[in-house]
């Protein structure tokens, strides 16, 4: 069995990931370090866990008690849980922050995208796990990267519910355009479609779109068609044939993928231009999902373990 800890101050995440983890067949839940809650059940908590998990909240983290520690952290936390706590060296380490998702000198944490990156992840000790709207406007684009026909200026909508943007207001009825990306985000982005064509510098713009639905994500990209769109359809079934939760489809619907770690994309022609349309549930494949996926590698189990999930949309 696996013994893992949770540690953060993202409880939406660390929660959507303990609702994975208790149904893991290979798992042991270890602790779940939450100072607000500690002494108290996570059922008392969160009722849905009645009769799932009998375990305290804690405010300790004893690290040399588990095989894996998931930071459910916001930005900057888990920087500094690094320095200031010692680490043994046999622990494994899956970070849900976005603070070590950009390449540098001193980050020993691998990209932690299966599509992109799973044979790396598979022999890491550190894995930077992707955010949300990257892993959904990456899965768009990396078919196009491997062939080099990222050379036109892309055009990306991203329609996100209130779980990706948790300043939405309850009341609020509208769709509205969101200021919600950062440099950073463009940065992660950017740096995952270079791994894959080196000569990428065309200009990519994201127009954040908050909704007042929960969940999901569906992101629409629109660039020049450059070649054959049967050809396309090749290329992209080609690049995605040999992963679990990855599909091309001939309708990309968020209805299909929310409560799933799946991922559904679908091409078409729009006059010269291509139309990628991806979607995906940005709490599990864009989030909780994704760490498990990358823990299953990250061990040598089947990376399907504890992530057949399937949408009540049929």
């Amino acid at each position: 069995m696996i013994k893992v800890g949770i540690i953060g101050d993202d409880s939406d995440v660390s929660i959507e990931l303990l609702r994975l983890l208790v149904s893991h067949p290979d798992v042991e839940i270890g602790f779940i370090d939450c100072e607000r809650y500690k002494g108290r059940k996570v059922s008392d908590i969160y009722k849905g866990f009645f009769g799932d998990i009998d375990i305290e909240f804690s405010d300790k983290s004893p690290l040399d008690v588990i095989d894996v520690l998931f930071c459910c952290n916001t930005k900057d936390k888990t920087k500094s849980y690094m320095r200031e706590t010692p680490i043994p060296s046999n622990l494994k380490i899956i970070d849900l922050s976005p603070d070590f998702r950009i390449p540098s000198e001193n980050n020993k944490f691998e990209y932690g995208l299966p599509e992109l990156n799973r044979r790396a992840t598979c022999s890491s000790k550190y894995v930077a796990n992707p955010g949300a709207i990257a892993t959904c406007v990456e899965l768009a684009l990396l078919p196009l990267a491997k062939h080099l026909l990222l050379n036109s200026p892309i055009y990306v909508n991203v329609i996100a519910g209130s779980s990706v943007f948790s300043s939405i207001g309850s009341d609020e009825k509208v769709l509205s355009v969101s200021s919600y990306l950062t440099d950073e985000d463009y940065e992660e982005i950017k740096h995952s479609l270079l791994r894959l064509q080196n000569s990428f510098e065309a200009p990519m713009y994201i127009v954040p779109v908050k909704a007042t639905f929960k969940r999901g994500i569906m992101a629409t990209v629109i660039t020049d068609l450059k070649v054959d769109l049967e050809e396309l359809k090749n290329i992209y079934q080609q690049y995605y044939e040999k992963d679990s939760f990855t599909f091309l489809v001939d309708n990309s619907s968020m209805g299909y993928v929310v409560n799933t770690n799946k991922c559904f994309i679908s091409l078409s022609e729009l006059n010269d231009k291509l139309l990628v349309t991806c979607c995906i549930d940005n709490m599990i494949k864009g989030s909780a999902g994704q760490a498990v996926h990358n823990m299953n590698l990250l061990f040598n189990l089947e990376e399907t373990t504890g992530l057949r999930l399937n949408s009540s949309v049929v």
